[in-house]
């Protein structure tokens, strides 16, 4: 029964809109913003301003193809979030209808009739709106290393990017009616510093974002590699894109040990954004590397080897009085902190804010007293951490027997495995001592994200739209090789021509397309001879695509 029943029904409509923006939130979060709003304190009869979600119809209309005029929506005189000029166009093009044909190659290809990836060469913003039809919500991760506008030209040349007139007039540089320039041209528009320069960058990843999304599964994932020069930017596009509750983290990363000299500050990492498409996104736990646990006792058949490696008391962070109690071993006391006097001080009342205590409270003590957890060594208190068995967090309290797995931490790629330096190292080894390829990822960090998103029994989908050297493929083939997975990748590069008098063009590659195919079938013959095998196995091939 309900506990009361009163003569005021609830506001439907407010419960609808309600409904509308969690579906618009979930299903469009890049429509959703912030208002400020004016509310009256119905206590003190003040007005306060305060910030609610409300749905940006304008954007919401242009990404349904339904444009809204100004009497059709109500938009609060502040909002927050992210805006460029070029943003909108930037979303429309992400809708627009193309009609294309990729012509499959086979005869570029490997594996042709076995394999289930693709490798796509063209344009990846037609490619991202071409694999709609098969592959909407069916990518279980997507990696891309984007260009990170330090300075160089773009080679995406998207209908919707604007020429300086198109710009100045939405900024308001230019009188819409006369065409005269109402802003210095020489101080708005200053070479890569200008607005228009990182316009550009947000509407090509914008667009791209968009259409990647989509093909996203409900508990897909997307990395993103990135720098300093767009880094803020990008998180603002993909709290849109994906929504801001789906940030997942931001990995440093190390990307070489030493910085130029003349720099301020020598900057030696760049970083990895992760978002999931979803709350169903997941993130697989590692098993932990237990090689240091060379200690046995009677349970070693059943939990394993263990180690010492922490006491059970502590300088605690915040003193917690019920964690500071007095042990007695075998007829000899023990204290948090190994002193009488002070531990009779805090019973006092007398600590510092950060003091001594156990880590654990007393009924989970004695339980691991009783259950083999606990071990006096050197006057203190150690507890054992086994390589399979863990004390339940909550009482009551008992033995669990599971594997132990380690949490990712958001410092996991500051090693220098993960550096630049080691992507030119593993790249020149494939490729006969030839440096091909000025700025690949190494490919234990793309193969680190690999394991961290999918499966080897799902036939999870891998896909890659800034494909580069094709670092991606190396580690979905070798992730299957390792674990007998049938992950399959989708690869996406522009045939962006090899420059002249380079070590690529002298080793016959005439585009990065070409030197990411070879890096392909290199790793397939590699890995079948790793294994002993004389035909392509563990998800290697590729099935070429070219624009028509």
């Amino acid at each position: 029964m309900p506990e009361k029943i009163t003569g005021k029904t609830e506001d439907r409509a407010k419960l609808n809109f309600e409904q509308l923006l969690e579906f618009v939130a979930e299903k469009f979060p890049s429509c959703v913003l912030e208002k400020q709003v004016a509310e009256t304190n119905e206590d003190t009869g003040a007005t306060e301003i305060r910030y609610k979600r409300a749905i940006n119809w304008q954007a919401l209309g242009t990404l349904v193809g339904e444009e809204l005029s100004s009497g059709q929506c109500t938009v609060g005189r502040e909002l927050f979030g992210f805006v460029w000029a070029g943003k909108n166009e930037a979303a429309r093009e992400a809708n627009r209808v193309i009609d294309l044909t990729l012509r499959p190659c086979p005869a570029e290809s490997l594996d042709w009739d076995n394999t289930g990836n693709l490798y796509i060469e063209g344009d990846n913003l037609q490619a991202l709106k071409m694999l709609q039809g098969s592959y909407l919500g069916k990518v279980k991760m997507i990696y891309i290393d984007p260009p990170y506008n330090t300075g160089n030209e773009f080679v995406y040349n998207d209908d919707f990017r604007q020429s300086q007139e198109d710009y100045a007039r939405e900024t308001g540089e230019l009188d819409a009616g006369s065409g005269n320039r109402l802003i210095s041209k020489a101080f708005t528009l200053n070479a890569d510093t200008s607005p228009r320069y990182h316009s550009k960058w947000c509407s090509m990843m914008y667009s791209r974002l968009l259409l990647a999304r989509d093909l996203l599964r409900r508990d897909g994932v997307i990395f993103i590699s990135i720098d300093d020069h767009e880094q803020h930017h990008l998180r603002y596009i993909c709290d849109e894109v994906f929504g801001e509750r789906n940030f997942i983290a931001c990995f440093p990363r190390v990307t070489k040990k030493s910085g130029k000299s003349t720099d301020k500050v020598a900057k030696n990492h760049d970083y990895v954004l992760l978002y999931g498409k979803s709350e169903e996104s997941q993130l697989l736990r590692e098993v932990q590397d237990t090689s240091d646990f060379t200690l046995e006792d009677e349970y070693v058949a059943e939990r394993g080897r263990y180690k010492l490696n922490q006491t059970l008391d502590y300088n605690s962070l915040s003193y917690n009085a019920s964690l500071d109690y007095p042990i007695e071993l075998d007829g000899k006391m023990f204290y948090p902190g190994g002193d009488v006097k002070l531990f009779a001080q805090r019973q006092d009342g007398v600590h510092a804010i950060k003091d001594w205590a156990w880590r654990w409270s007393k009924p989970k003590f004695e339980f691991g007293l009783k259950n083999g957890f606990v071990v006096v060594k050197n006057a203190r208190i150690y507890t054992k951490t086994y390589e399979f068995a863990t004390i339940s967090q909550k009482p009551p309290y008992r033995v669990e027997i599971s594997q132990r797995l380690r949490t990712p931490t958001s410092l996991d790629y500051t090693d220098n495995a993960y550096s630049n330096d080691n992507a030119k190292k593993g790249l020149k080894a494939l490729f006969d001592g030839k440096s091909l390829f000025d700025y690949s990822k190494p490919l234990a960090l793309v193969q680190s994200f690999v394991k961290m998103a999918t499966t080897q029994t799902d036939n999870d989908v891998v896909l890659d739209f800034f494909s580069g050297s094709a670092t991606t493929a190396e580690a979905v083939m070798r992730a299957n090789a390792e674990d007998g997975g049938n992950r399959r990748f989708i690869l996406v590069q522009l045939p962006e021509e090899c420059k002249e008098n380079t070590p690529a063009s002298h080793a016959g590659y005439s585009n990065i397309c070409e030197i990411g195919k070879e890096r392909i079938r290199r790793v397939a013959k590699s890995i079948a001879s790793q294994l002993n095998c004389t035909k392509i196995v563990h998800g290697g091939g590729y099935e070429g695509f070219r624009r028509v």
